[in-house]
Order: C-alpha cells, then sequence, then structure tokens
C-alpha cells in the first residue's frame, strides 16, 4: 500500500488558470496547483529547491520531483502547440503570515480548483 501524499503548501491560487496558443487550439495539458507553485517559487521568486521545499513543506526531493514534471508539461505545452490549464492536486493554502511569500493574505483566495484542498 503506498504511502499517503502529503498537502503542499501553496500560497495562493494563480490569477490566470489556462492558457492557450493564438490559433484556437482547444487541447491543454494539466498543470496542478502544486506544480505551479513550484514553478512560481524557483522560476519566478528564486527560491532554491531547498527553500521552496520548506515553504511548501514537503521534501527536497519531492520539489525536484514536482518541478520537474511541471517543466516537463510545459515544455510539451510550448513544443506541440497546445495550451497550458491549471487545476487540481493536493495542497493547502498558506494563511497569509509568511514573511517571504508576498501573498498579501491568503485567507480571500480560499477557493479550490478541482483539487483536495486539505485543512
Amino acid at each position: 500500500m503506498p504511502r499517503p501524499r502529503k498537502c503542499r503548501k501553496v500560497c495562493c491560487l494563480p490569477k490566470t488558470k489556462e492558457f492557450y496558443p493564438a490559433d484556437g487550439t482547444t487541447d491543454a495539458v494539466i498543470l496542478t496547483v502544486d506544480e505551479y507553485e513550484t514553478i512560481r517559487l524557483i522560476d519566478k521568486e528564486g527560491f532554491s529547491q531547498e527553500e521552496c521545499a520548506g515553504f511548501m513543506q514537503v521534501a527536497r526531493t519531492t520539489v525536484q520531483q514536482i518541478y520537474n514534471a511541471a517543466r516537463g508539461k510545459i515544455a510539451s505545452a510550448l513544443v506541440d502547440g497546445i495550451g497550458i490549464r491549471i487545476e487540481g492536486g493536493e495542497y493547502i493554502l498558506c494563511d497569509g503570515k509568511e514573511n517571504h511569500c508576498n501573498c498579501g493574505g491568503c485567507r480571500k483566495h480560499r477557493k479550490s480548483l478541482h483539487g483536495r484542498h486539505c485543512e
């Protein structure tokens, strides 16, 4: 029996949940909310994988797996000319008290994107 998955802490939900090419393609890869968060923290905010793991409250190896999966999906979307839709995953929103996440109070963002919202 596999070990249960641990919820990943996410700062806030994305403002834009879908990205599609201009040619009208409706096919899309699904990027989970926790995959989106690793991309945001590592590539946009400049966190190391270890810092990202600390923020998301998971192991560094877990962050590495999530990050690699997210990059693979984004690469497929760009190369194959299909969209990206962000939804799902197992996550919990932070309480807005973190000094470094710049979320401005995540409590106002407490709606799910078809994922298991852990509390």
